[in-house]
């Protein structure tokens, strides 16, 4: 393989709005699920890595947080992901979504990665929303105006067809290489703890409403990955305000149970295991997404070279 003349691998950063479906895309592409889904927005809150790999080449997807505006706290850190993914990234792939009512909105991300001044194209997203296919055309004009190609993708009407289009333009794009990047049997650089994690914050999106969910995050307190019976698995789900306790908790312990109980259904199905001894304790660290020292346990680190 290394000695394949027109061989290429490269990292693929993702970009987009928030709620673009960014990551459905790239769990769509990689035929895993690595990265969370939620219907609410900016559920990415770090890089996440995916690997696609064939004959022509190896793509690592970079799946970056949704572009935000913002100088401090949680949203800060998320706003300087993005932009640390574009700079990290040999290419690019512009996720447009046609829900998008602004179409400075769409304009901003394809500002962004045409001044990065790398390889890129774009993917138009939520197609199969029928009320809004009158911007499918309008949104391609744009594309083409800034130099590039665009295809139109709804992931859930999605075909094989639509797979092999993108990934062809994912190589296309990408430098040439040697050898690919990673072990080519790989679809993900993240490990099984960091994996867990995202499960329950995506159950915790999913189940809790309003701000609580966005001021929240998952920390792994014991992970015995070979405990038996089974697996054994401690996690804090750390809030921001004391009044957010008995919201996740919930009444009668309904919330939390109800957390619990979908993060191990999944959890054991990613892990390959009959059973899972999860145990979820809700912890307060006030305002800990406004603190530099509490983002920085939680590994939500502002690179500032």
């Amino acid at each position: 393989m290394s000695n394949r003349e027109n061989y290429k691998a490269g990292f693929l950063g993702i970009i987009g709005q928030p709620n673009a479906g960014k990551s459905s895309l790239m769990n769509y592409l990689i035929r895993e699920k690595i990265s969370i889904v939620t219907s609410k927005p900016q559920t990415t809150r770090r890089r996440i890595l995916g690997l696609h790999s064939e004959t022509a080449g190896q793509v690592v997807f970079i799946d970056a947080p949704g572009i935000v505006k913002s100088t401090s706290g949680l949203n800060s850190f998320l706003q300087k992901e993005a932009e640390d993914v574009i700079r990290a990234s040999d290419a690019l792939m512009a996720v447009l979504s046609i829900s998008e009512d602004s179409i400075e909105r769409n304009q901003e991300i394809i500002d962004m990665v045409t001044k990065s001044r790398k390889p890129w194209f774009a993917v138009m997203t939520k197609t199969d929303l029928t009320d809004k296919a009158h911007r499918i055309n309008l949104l391609r004009e744009l594309i083409k105006k800034n130099g590039s190609s665009a295809l139109a993708v709804s992931i859930k009407n999605t075909t094989d067809e639509d797979r092999k289009l993108i990934l062809d333009e994912c190589i296309k794009v990408l430098p040439k290489a040697e050898a690919p990047l990673y072990d080519t049997e790989l679809f993900t650089t993240e490990n099984v703890k960091s994996i867990v994690e995202e499960i329950i914050r995506e159950k915790c999106f999913e189940t809790l409403e309003f701000e609580v969910p966005y001021q929240l995050a998952v920390q792994t307190r014991k992970f015995d990955e070979d405990a038996k019976p089974c697996p054994k698995i401690f996690v804090d789900i750390i809030i921001g305000k004391e009044t957010h306790k008995p919201i996740v908790i919930g009444k009668g312990a309904a919330n939390i149970k109800k957390i619990g109980a979908e993060a191990r259904e999944e959890i054991q199905k990613m892990m390959d295991v009959d059973k899972v001894y999860l145990e979820l304790n809700v912890v307060v660290k006030n305002n800990w997404f406004e603190n530099a020292t509490a983002m920085k346990e939680l590994k939500y680190v502002i690179n500032t070279k």
